[in-house]
């Protein structure tokens, strides 16, 4: 069905952070995702370099009320495909009335300029995602022609509960997350995610952008180097990245650490590294007065990442659904 005409439509600026705040607020106590968000989560969002709210967002308007947003994120790059991501949600008082639908229909329109800047000589899919137990917003996505194409699992864990004591392996040092060690991080993360489903690489334009988030927690973070040669510097295995976003804490009373990346080199692998850097975080964490930690991972991750956070305590509590859609070719005719 249409959309009522009675909605505005607009693209999306920092000078509606306070209804969008609104509207955030309204679909989480709705649809208990555990996403809660504050002003400087909204102003990251805008501050994307990968983001274009000009052209690439939209709000939807009932009088002076947000009641349905959207907008587009490109990826770092498309290899072979470029998956550009839609995020977006509507007020559950005005569901049911076409604005979903509408949202879905936007951003098909808005990804191809955005799309064809960055990528022209690459096919376009567009990338969104639906938590498992919402059926209407699966069903929306089937509708629209997207095909569910993976699974993430949203895990937990209690930080009051004991935590696993896992040393470093020997020759492995532990180090904290410096800035003149970001890039050891960003190379680490590269390196460690190219056999991801649906991966992109950090570039330095993106990487800063996240380490200077607000929410980026740099003495929760941490990075192992190899110090078996007996070098002062070693070679650099491992990293964990936390992050802390205020508006959790705020809405729920309990400080969680979010531990928003994982990964070991090629080199590092097999040998207790992510499981001793992880133990280090969550016992770092309890003792800076966090209750819990949370993180997503791939169901099927090649890496056996499920197994390895099962191994120190964390456990599954919502799982979310990759959302496809082929949109655009080009033409390859010479």
């Amino acid at each position: 069905m249409g959309t009522d005409a009675r909605y505005d439509r607009r693209p999306i600026d920092a000078d509606q952070i306070g209804e969008w705040l609104e509207l955030l607020a309204a679909i989480e106590a709705e649809d208990r995702e555990d996403e809660h968000h504050g002003p400087d989560d909204l102003h990251e969002y805008l501050a994307d370099p990968y983001c274009d709210f000009p052209r690439g967002s939209i709000a939807f308007y009932d009088g002076p009320k947000m009641v349905g947003y959207g907008y587009l994120k490109a990826r770092t790059a498309a290899d072979p495909v470029h998956e550009l991501y839609y995020l977006g949600g509507v007020h559950p008082a005005h569901r049911g009335r076409g604005i979903g639908a509408a949202l879905l229909e936007w951003a098909e329109q808005a990804a191809l300029p955005i799309h064809l800047d960055r990528y022209p000589d690459r096919p376009l899919t567009l990338y969104s995602s639906s938590l498992s137990r919402n059926t209407p917003a699966g069903e929306l996505y089937a509708a629209h022609g997207y095909t569910a194409s993976r699974w993430f699992h949203g895990m937990t864990r209690d930080l009051l509960e004991p935590l696993p004591d896992i040393p470093a392996p020997d020759g492995v040092e532990v180090r904290g997350f410096t800035p003149e060690r970001s890039e050891d991080a960003r190379l680490l993360r590269n390196d460690a995610f190219r056999d991801h489903w649906g991966s992109t690489e950090s570039t330095v334009e993106s990487w800063v952008h996240m380490t200077a988030n607000p929410a980026f927690r740099p003495g929760l973070s941490s990075i192992a180097y190899d110090t078996a040669d007996g070098g002062a510097d070693g070679r650099p295995l491992g990293f964990v990245l936390g992050e802390e976003y205020a508006a959790h804490a705020e809405a729920t009373g309990k400080r969680d650490l979010y531990i928003s990346l994982v990964g070991t080199c090629r080199a590092g692998r097999k040998r207790g590294i992510a499981s001793a850097l992880l133990a280090h975080t969550l016992a770092q964490a309890r003792e800076d007065g966090f209750a819990t930690a949370s993180l997503g991972v791939d169901a099927d991750s090649p890496t056996g990442a499920l197994g390895l956070y099962g191994h120190v305590g964390f456990t599954v509590k919502d799982t979310w659904i990759a959302q496809l859609k082929p949109l655009w070719e080009p033409d390859t005719r010479s």
